[in-house]
């Protein structure tokens, strides 16, 4: 064989080792990034994960909150309701007494003790002027 022409078989093997390990060199490279972006991107779907799992606890908690504040105000409204009627059973008791004839002729008679005009008692109690000077000039019983 011609020794030129094996020169020239070794130049280009030779050249395409070289190329071949540069080709090689650069894959193991773009390998390399490609491993440390699949790392990054494990590690902050790790740190998701864990950011999802902590605001499911907190939803959690604040769920249970919501209802525990819903049972306490529905206890809440019902003590009102209650508490409610029973003050419109005393008002309706206050108004009844203070409609009563025994009460306007105490009324009448303490105010007038205290100096008071039968024209102011009979502006506070509601009554007619001749009504409340009825009511003075009744013997005391």
């Amino acid at each position: 064989m011609n020794p030129q022409i094996s020169y020239w078989i070794l130049t280009a093997s030779t050249l395409m080792e070289i190329l071949l390990i540069v080709l090689a060199f650069f894959f193991y490279s773009k390998l390399k990034k490609s491993e440390l972006l699949v790392r990054s991107l494990q590690d902050r779907q790790e740190e998701f994960l864990q950011k999802l799992d902590m605001n499911a606890r907190l939803e959690k908690e604040i769920i249970g909150t919501f209802t525990k504040r819903q049972e306490e105000l529905t206890a809440l409204e019902e003590k009102l309701h209650y508490r409610a009627v029973e003050m419109r059973r005393l008002l309706e008791q206050a108004e009844n007494f203070t409609k009563s004839p025994q009460f306007l002729r105490q009324t009448i008679l303490s105010g007038f003790k205290r100096g008071q005009s039968a024209e102011a008692l009979a502006q506070s109690t509601g009554l007619s002027v001749d009504e409340v000077e009825l009511i003075l000039d009744q013997p005391k019983i």
